[in-house]
């Protein structure tokens, strides 16, 4: 049971990788004019955004698994 979930952790990271990569390989120019805004942007709000993201993926991990 515990390498099963060793493996399934191993998939998701991999999935985050391969979906994370899809932005820049389609759209080099678009993702550094991103980067460069996300630079700019405040702390509170980079924070705010990264709070909703990970209630976001909580919430939808929640229900798949109901």
């Amino acid at each position: 049971m515990q390498s099963d979930f060793w493996h399934v952790l191993a998939l998701a990271i991999c999935l985050v990788f391969i979906i994370e990569g899809i932005v820049p390989f389609l759209y080099p120019a678009r993702w550094r004019r991103l980067v460069q805004q996300l630079a700019a942007t405040d702390d509170r709000t980079m924070r705010m955004t990264g709070l909703f993201s990970m209630l976001l993926g909580l919430g939808l991990l929640y229900l798949i698994n109901v």
